[in-house]
């Protein structure tokens, strides 16, 4: 009698898979996401707390920062991953605002996951978080205010909210520095300003406390001078920057000499020490007290350069070399022999400074340096680490707003503005998709929420004011003060965020929920070997199939 091929099960997945689909491959995804937003939502906010991370190797890290909680955990589900990649974004495109990302991204798929329950299409949630997604940016550049490079003070107040939270005692120091820097690196391109983050090099050292923090118009080396005999501060500097070994090479193919007698190994010598001589006379034939090589410097040369009165340092790093080409003006050349007075940079002073027990070489005094050096100091590894992703987070918020030229209020006023919008909005949408519309309104509340939360206040009281005292005249102001935890007009609390925090947090978290919310089916792999062929023919076939081929 024939086997009926039909009603064998089919395997097509190798031994060992595992297979979660439909509702609970979305419930799963969905749960995992509110986890990971959840372990960093009560680091929001000025008074958020902070989170301890202790790795396998026994490694502490504290921090306050969602980009740096989350990629220091391990997190091995794939849609942890996801959410994490939604703060690795937020850092890299605007260097702030990771935290609001990640929880905006858990609190639509927890409401997703009602809608879900309430048997709505997982199709129709994502067209409603699309329609909506577009529409709050568009709200959020509406209410937002104008700022140029020239603003000073209100760029100040951008960076004060940034590390307000992270370096809260020393905020306002850093800040000013922070601003500073910014705007001394800023260049103007077709009427535009243009800001290359990567042009203020920050550089931490413990010791002292973050009020000595200082920002130095030029580059901090954390280098040494290389021979004792060489001075140890020069004025009126004229820096060479070099890309090749002051050393003597060896040959590129094998060779072999054979020296006969004494004289003939002086002679070597001889000619090596005039090679290095000649190396020497080239720099000082520039013009050049100061020497600075991406490579080596060998002994005697060092000896000679001492004897000239040059200042020497070696193995600088690439990315030092072409910050202090843009901060002193100097070329950097990769054959000595084509040195020359137009090559070199200039600089106020070049000196060595003992920093927490290390030496360092400072480049200060640069004309107009288009590179320049934070050195945060703190009290501890951990506070100094921290301080500096204070700083770096300032760097991206200041940078972004000049970038745009737009501003919008903290402490929830603008999230509570725009949900307020959006709810009006849906009303005009109907159908089904006005659910997933309010569903968004109702996300963006969460940030609000999680101040009054994290200032002791009742959270539903607190959005039940904001939201009545947001439909009043220049009600957009009002947001949440944790300090006094009271509601507040937040632009004349000077808590100011660029638009841009608030718009790409929209559209990572809106976009990696469509993502999760579209799987369902998720397909762990097992062992690559498969299943054991059955008995009698090739993938299961009948009997007396298996040769068939």
């Amino acid at each position: 009698m024939a086997q009926d091929v039909t009603q064998q099960p089919v395997v097509f997945l190798t031994d060992g898979t595992k297979r979660t689909r439909g509702r609970d491959a979305q419930r799963i995804n969905i749960l995992i996401a509110k986890a990971v937003a959840n372990a960093v939502k009560s680091t929001l906010g000025p008074k958020g707390m902070d989170k301890m991370i202790v790795d396998d190797l026994g490694d502490i890290t504290i921090s306050n920062d969602g980009a740096t909680i989350l990629s220091e955990m391990s997190i091995d589900h794939p849609a942890g991953k996801m959410m994490v990649e939604v703060a690795k974004t937020q850092d890299d495109e605007v260097g702030d605002g990771t935290t609001t990302a990640v929880v905006l991204a858990g609190g639509l798929l927890q409401r997703a996951e009602g809608l879900l329950d309430d048997e709505i299409h997982p199709s129709i949630i994502i067209k409603g978080y699309r329609i909506a997604s577009k529409k709050a940016k568009e709200f959020y550049t509406k209410i937002a205010d104008e700022i140029s490079i020239k603003d000073k003070k209100v760029l100040n107040e951008i960076a004060t909210t940034s590390m307000t939270g992270k370096a809260s005692e020393s905020a306002k120091d850093l800040a000013s520095l922070v601003v500073d820097a910014i705007t001394s690196v800023a260049d103007e391109e077709d009427g535009k300003i243009v800001i290359n983050a990567d042009n203020v090099k920050v550089e931490k050292k413990v010791g002292a406390s973050l009020h000595d923090s200082e920002l130095v118009k030029g580059i901090v080396l954390d280098k040494e001078i290389v021979h004792a005999g060489m001075p140890r501060k020069v004025e009126a500097a004229k820096i060479a920057l070099v890309d090749s070994a002051l050393e003597i090479k060896s040959t590129e193919t094998d060779a072999k000499i054979q020296i006969s007698d004494p004289e003939q190994l002086q002679a070597f010598l001889d000619q090596e020490e005039a090679m290095l001589r000649k190396m020497v006379e080239a720099i000082k034939n520039s013009g050049a007290n100061v020497v600075i090589s991406q490579k080596g410097i060998d002994d005697l040369a060092q000896h000679f350069l001492a004897k000239e009165g040059i200042l020497a340092v070696r193995r600088a790093k690439k990315s030092d070399m072409d910050a202090l080409s843009r901060a002193t003006g100097a070329k950097v050349v990769t054959r000595l022999n084509d040195l020359s007075r137009d090559d070199l940079g200039n600089a106020a002073t070049v000196q060595e400074k003992k920093v927490a027990g290390d030496e360092m070489v400072f480049v200060e005094g640069c004309k107009n340096p288009k590179a320049v050096s934070l050195l945060v100091r703190g009290g501890s590894e951990h506070v100094v680490d921290e301080a500096e992703r204070a700083v770096q987070d300032a760097i991206g918020s200041v940078s972004t707003a000049i970038r745009d030229g737009k501003i919008v209020s903290g402490g929830g006023s603008c999230e509570i503005e725009v949900a307020l919008k959006l709810r009006e909005f849906a009303k005009t949408v109907g159908g089904r998709e006005q659910l997933a519309i309010d569903a968004f309104a109702e996300t963006l509340e969460v940030i609000p929420r999680t101040l009054a939360e994290t200032a002791g206040m009742d959270p539903i009281d607190t959005l039940v004011a904001l939201r009545s005292k947001h439909q009043g005249k220049d009600g957009k102001y009002i947001g949440v003060d944790v300090f006094s935890a009271k509601l507040e007009n937040m632009k004349n609390k000077k808590v100011i965020e660029p638009l841009s925090v608030k718009t790409q947090a929209i559209t990572s978290a809106a976009e990696v929920s469509e993502m999760l919310l579209r799987i369902d089916d998720i397909i762990a792999g097992g062992s690559k070997s498969g299943p054991p062929m059955p008995p009698g023919g090739m993938g299961g076939m009948p009997p007396g199939m298996g040769g068939m081929m």
